[in-house]
């Protein structure tokens, strides 16, 4: 009995240190700068929606939003197009240096981003991409595809091959096998992948700031250019964090029975 008391009181203490930020970073959005400034308080004493209207009404805040969510979407699409039929190969075949080709495949994973700033940015700006959606998705799928086919290779392995000999003798072509018989099987696979897809190029900054500058600039790269002649604006900062955090929060909501699932069963 006592240890499970203990058990829950840990829960409580972690869920609300867990929480205290994110309560925190509410707490001043509803906030002005002066009430910010001038000290410290659990809740606005003088409540106020402005922040968020200078986010919707002001472009460059509401273009950023759409931006992020254009090349992320664009990102998780390119990525499960690419890694399915990749984890499929992986998965179902063997060939000479399958084993090396995975292992260098999933190492690209594990270069950190600035590695690859200068040949992207050199890259796309004599293609003319520079400043594009597509730009920030391809090169997100620089790290985004690995990990996928690392994540689906181990989901599609618990697939047992007699589902693909019944199929072909049933008379149903690869396609046709692949996308209305395979995929639903690992459909909980597929969700972890995207889940993780969609954090990793909402989350990033360095390669979507450096590689965009107008156009199709995210809006993690706006929140980090919000000092102007009268200081840093921490109640529309704080207001446009708010916001970046409900995407995420819509993902898991959406997949949370696929990745609880994932998690249990993939390799993940």
């Amino acid at each position: 009995m006592k240890q499970a008391r203990s058990k829950n009181v840990a829960i409580t203490v972690f869920i609300i240190l867990l929480l205290t930020p994110v309560y925190w970073l509410l707490n001043m959005s509803f906030k002005t700068n002066q009430e910010i400034l001038g000290g410290l308080t659990m809740w606005p004493e003088n409540f106020t929606l402005e922040n968020y209207v200078v986010i919707f009404t002001d472009p460059s805040w509401y273009n950023g939003y759409l931006n992020s969510m254009a090349y992320v979407t664009i990102n998780v699409i390119i990525t499960l197009l690419v890694a399915l039929p990749a984890a499929y190969a992986f998965s179902r075949y063997k060939f000479l240096g399958d084993k090396h080709l995975f292992f260098w495949l999933l190492s690209n994973r594990m270069a950190p981003p600035a590695v690859f700033l200068l040949p992207f940015f050199q890259l796309y700006s004599s293609i003319g991409l520079f400043d594009t959606h597509i730009a920030v998705a391809l090169a997100h799928c620089l790290f985004n595809v690995p990990l996928a086919v690392w994540i689906l290779e181990g989901f599609m392995k618990g697939v047992p091959r007699e589902y693909d000999e019944m199929a072909y003798i049933d008379g149903y072509s690869f396609p046709k096998f692949f996308v209305k018989v395979f995929l639903p099987m690992i459909r909980s696979g597929i969700g972890v992948t995207a889940f993780f897809a969609f954090m990793f190029s909402w989350v990033e900054l360095l390669l979507a700031r450096t590689l965009t500058s107008v156009d199709a600039q995210p809006i993690g790269a706006i929140m980090t250019r919000t000092i102007g002649a009268s200081g840093i604006d921490w109640g529309v900062l704080a207001a446009a964090g708010v916001l970046t955090i409900i995407p995420g929060l819509l993902v898991i909501w959406f997949v949370r029975n696929h990745v609880a699932k994932g998690f249990a069963l993939g390799r993940v």
